[in-house]
């Protein structure tokens, strides 16, 4: 029987652990988060020790996420920034990783669970609005009351930020989870069908197949991308108040 495409990301606990009626089990979830924290220090420690004067090839890897998270930052946030690069880096890396590593076979895709991206999403939020707060004290709240508006559309103008302000962490935790959950059940669908398939069209389905996987590569570093442009944009208007 063939097995389903959703069966890929069901949480299986590896090491079950219960205290006080609450599961604490280490998770085929949890192991994932941490060879992606491990492949990341490798990534980012080791590749870059000797500081050779002509990188090699991870130098070259390590280096061009940091710059390109870095001119993201210094794009979006200018000089305000700096203190908030290593957050955002890690924001950054751990949404790859997870994405990347997700397309190995047998792994298990953590950002393809929203309850993963849903807590970057909080923290994120929570983070960005205890800055505004800790920045700006009471003036924070001018956020959602732009100036120069007419008293009778107000209220109305506050009702409207408000709610665009608090549906943050909703859009983008279920962006980045949909997306992954979507490109990689078409991906073990159409790699069932290119088994199946393969004696009557021969390599057509497997080229396919490669196609797809490299498109979901492509989304994978799309997806990180865009969670960690959005999270300086909120961090851009926390601190700016624009």
């Amino acid at each position: 029987m063939a097995q389903s495409p959703l069966e890929q990301f069901v949480i299986k606990p590896l090491i079950p652990l219960e205290l006080g009626g609450v599961d604490l089990s280490f998770t085929n979830s949890a192991l994932w988060m941490v060879i992606g924290v491990i492949a990341t220090t490798l990534l980012m420690v080791l590749a870059t020790s000797r500081k050779a004067a002509v990188p090699g090839r991870w130098q070259n890897v390590a280096e061009m996420f940091y710059d390109f998270v870095h001119g993201l930052v210094d794009e979006t946030l200018g000089e305000h920034g700096k203190p908030y690069f290593p957050f955002i880096f890690s924001v950054f890396m751990i949404v790859l990783m997870g994405n990347v590593l997700g397309m190995i076979p047998y792994s298990f895709t953590y950002t393809s669970h929203i309850i993963v991206t849903g807590a970057l999403a909080l923290m994120i939020f929570f983070g960005v609005t205890i800055i505004g707060i800790v920045k700006h004290g009471t003036h924070f709240f001018t956020l959602f009351a732009p100036k120069g508006l007419p008293l009778v559309i107000l209220p109305l103008v506050i009702v409207i930020e408000l709610i665009s302000y608090l549906s943050r962490p909703i859009s983008l935790s279920v962006r980045l989870f949909v997306n992954m959950m979507a490109g990689h059940t078409i991906l073990k669908v159409v790699a069932m069908f290119s088994v199946m398939m393969g004696a009557a069209f021969g390599a057509l389905p497997m080229l396919l197949n490669v196609g797809l996987i490299g498109l979901e590569v492509m989304i994978a570093f799309i997806q990180a991308y865009v969670f960690a442009l959005l999270s300086c944009i909120y961090l851009k208007d926390a601190i700016e108040l624009h």
